[in-house]
């Protein structure tokens, strides 16, 4: 069974890139890598201020003081990732501000113990993103102003994808070899199309587009000399054996370094999951699970994610700008008058206090059990 991947790697004709420079990490590289963590907890972060990522890193909204304040919150708890959301417009935009803006965050991030996972593509919500001033959140509605990043324009046109690459190359050569990094996650959920949002408004041929990239991404942020690990996260499908995976998810665990996936499911469910992707014989990491209405909770997923040293990163840290406390049924009908009776997401008021005091301290006492003693 240890040997499940290679004929995955048969079946895909865009394997055979793998120079010397773009090789995957090997089995022992990824196990020894994961050796030197400690059991990896934290949230997917966006500060309070930003309805996006473009809104979080354009020079006229970032707000490292207020990242600070946020990131102190999550030291309080013993949290030490966080997965955060780059854009290629920002690379377009200014390079070399954006890096900046960057290296600013992860000294924050360094100061409060904690190594982000940056995300350079994603293929959720909006398919129009813009750059400069970004609009107001939609009232009552979940992530009413995330955007996709490459958008649907880029996406369609092969002609802008060497800006593509130049933005991928870049950023990640910047900080290939930077250690406040844990490393990269190339693309967020790549064949979402966004059913119940925007849907209407993605390209007819977007998985297939997708999946075309996918490998060069991978590629770019290896030939960019990446030392640290390279994952896309499977997030639907059953990944129990490799027949039965698509081909989507075939790419994704093929290429990635270790392997990440999203569970928005109760802990029995989360389990499976975990169980699954052993036969894969990598470190695995959960970057998006922890939603209270669906039955994905702090108390219910992470002592199963201790129990088979598996990265936990919940999706949303403070109730802000981007809504995710509500409900993902608020696109059909808006929370405009009341809070939901139980947040969907999110750890922490705007103001700095819990949404739930005894979810924080058993967030907190978790993470100190397993933290090694001096």
């Amino acid at each position: 069974m240890k040997r499940l991947l290679t004929g995955i790697g048969f079946l895909l004709g865009f394997a055979v890139c793998s120079q010397a420079q773009t090789a995957r990490w090997k089995e022992k590289i990824a196990d020894d890598w994961y050796a030197q963590q400690p059991w990896l907890v934290g949230s997917n972060y966006i500060p309070s201020t930003a309805i996006n990522e473009l809104e979080m890193w354009q020079a006229d909204t970032f707000d490292p003081k207020r990242i600070d304040t946020e990131l102190g919150w999550a030291e309080t708890l013993g949290l030490n990732t966080m997965r955060v959301f780059l854009h290629d417009l920002l690379w377009k935009q200014d390079p070399a501000g954006f890096k900046k803006r960057i290296d600013i965050f992860l000294s924050i991030a360094q100061k409060h113990k904690i190594k982000p996972l940056f995300v350079l593509f994603d293929s959720c919500w909006d398919p129009d993103p813009q750059l400069g001033k970004q609009h107001a959140p939609t009232p009552g509605v979940h992530n009413s102003g995330w955007v996709q990043s490459p958008g649907a324009a880029a996406l369609k046109d092969p002609a802008q994808y060497p800006q593509l690459e130049a933005y991928v190359k870049g950023v990640v050569g910047a900080f290939a070899n930077d250690k406040r990094i844990l490393g990269w996650d190339v693309w967020n959920e790549p064949d979402n199309v966004n059913e119940g949002s925007y849907a209407s408004e993605e390209p007819p041929n977007k998985v297939e587009l997708v999946m075309a990239l996918l490998p060069r991404v991978f590629e770019w942020a290896r030939a960019a000399g990446a030392s640290q690990p390279l994952t896309s996260g499977v997030w639907r499908g059953d990944w129990s054996s490799p027949e039965k995976l698509g081909p989507m998810e075939k790419i994704q665990l093929t290429f990635s370094d270790v392997v990440s996936f999203h569970s928005y499911d109760g802990p029995d469910v989360f389990e499976k999951r975990v169980l699954s992707l052993q036969q894969y014989y990598r470190p695995i990491l959960c970057t998006e699970y922890m939603a209270r209405g669906n039955g994905s909770t702090f108390q219910g997923t992470l002592p199963v994610a201790k129990k088979y040293h598996v990265a936990a990163i919940n999706w949303g840290f403070v109730a802000g700008k981007t809504q995710t406390y509500l409900p993902w049924d608020s696109w059909k009908h808006p929370y405009t008058d009341r809070e939901p009776t139980v947040w969907f997401h999110e750890i922490f008021r705007t103001n700095g206090k819990p949404y739930s005091q005894e979810e924080a301290d058993f967030i907190r006492a978790i993470i100190k059990s397993t933290a090694p003693s001096n």
